[in-house]
């Protein structure tokens, strides 16, 4: 059971960003210490990605792990209540990422995914987009 007022619950909702995160500013000042240049929210591609390498024809989409549904992540788990609200809320958002990310790959773009749960790891993160931008495999991070 939600222990605030519908009205409180608005207002703190209110306040959740969808660009400029916490984890989006430390990723950004990440991959400019690291030499690499960028646009931000580049509203002419699809999903407008949050950093745009259009030079490389790449991107990076920083998730925070619950509202992106980050499988395997405590951070990622749906909440005990009112999952009648949340359920279809989160898995509509797994899908637009899907549909923005497939559409970025038609278009010849290729994708990185940063969890916000990386940013523990800065350099193993550091590792991850440096073989990013140099196009080495991966997959297995």
């Amino acid at each position: 059971m939600d222990n605030l007022s519908p009205e409180k619950r608005s207002e703190i909702m209110s306040r959740i960003r969808g660009k400029n995160t916490t984890p989006e500013l430390i990723v950004r000042k990440l991959v400019y210490s690291m030499g690499y240049r960028y646009r931000l929210h580049y509203a002419k591609l699809p999903g407008k990605p949050d950093l745009v390498f259009l030079g490389r024809k790449k991107v990076i989409f920083v998730h925070g792990c619950f509202w992106h549904g980050h499988e395997g992540c405590p951070k990622g788990k749906l909440p005990n209540t009112r999952l009648d609200y949340w359920r279809p809320k989160l898995e509509e958002n797994k899908k637009r990422d899907a549909l923005k990310q497939n559409k970025l790959k038609e278009l010849g773009w290729q994708i990185l995914i940063i969890w916000q749960c990386e940013l523990k790891y800065i350099d193993v993160l550091k590792l991850k987009i440096s073989y990013f931008m140099q196009d080495v495999n991966i997959s297995n991070f």
